[in-house]
């Protein structure tokens, strides 16, 4: 199977699930905005680390966070940081950190050693 047939299937899953997914403001209805900036090293990636911000649209957003990892070599890999987001999104807080490991794998069965950082800043209605 080519790479870009592979990648259209990959984005067709993802986007099945975010379909499916209960919305972001069924779970938390004050949520105003939420920004979710990204810092992804290591790995065979070459420059080795990717860094951007990702802009939620709040009004029409899955409750649904899995971000792709960024190593060509990688193959079903990505980052679920859905329960981390989802717990401090239910507990309104302002910024929300977290670490996560890629959960893919590199050529004969090694697991991917890239790693995410993201930092959450959200903002909610007065309750």
């Amino acid at each position: 199977m080519s790479k870009s047939r592979e990648a259209a299937e990959r984005f067709a899953e993802r986007r099945r699930r975010e379909d499916e997914s209960q919305r972001l403001l069924e779970l938390q209805p004050d949520l105003l905005t939420c920004r979710i900036d990204v810092t992804e090293g290591g790995g065979s990636v070459t420059g080795s680390e990717v860094a951007h911000t990702r802009t939620v649209i709040v009004e029409r957003a899955p409750a649904l966070f899995v971000i792709p990892c960024h190593d060509s070599a990688c193959r079903d890999g990505g980052y679920d940081i859905t329960n981390e987001m989802l717990r401090g999104l239910r507990s309104k807080q302002s910024e929300i950190e977290g670490e996560n490991r890629c959960m893919g794998s590199i050529g004969n069965g090694g697991s991917c050693t890239r790693i995410l950082k993201f930092k959450a800043i959200s903002t909610y209605r007065a309750s």
